[in-house]
């Protein structure tokens, strides 16, 4: 997982980013873990996701 994406973040990292955020939420949806911590990692990748998308105006 990405840590402390900030105002500056170089999107041309993105594509990587996100595929590799993707993978890592959807690896956690399948284990059906529904405990507080993986709840939390889980809302953690979508809000990184979302910040990618939105930061370097990518249409999802």
């Amino acid at each position: 997982m990405l840590d402390n994406l900030e105002s500056n973040y170089d999107c041309a990292n993105a594509g990587d980013d996100l595929h590799q955020l993707k993978q890592e939420l959807e690896s956690l949806r399948e284990q059906q873990a529904e405990d507080k911590e993986s709840q939390e990692t889980i809302n953690r990748l979508e809000n990184q996701i979302s910040f990618i998308l939105n930061k370097c105006d990518i249409n999802h």
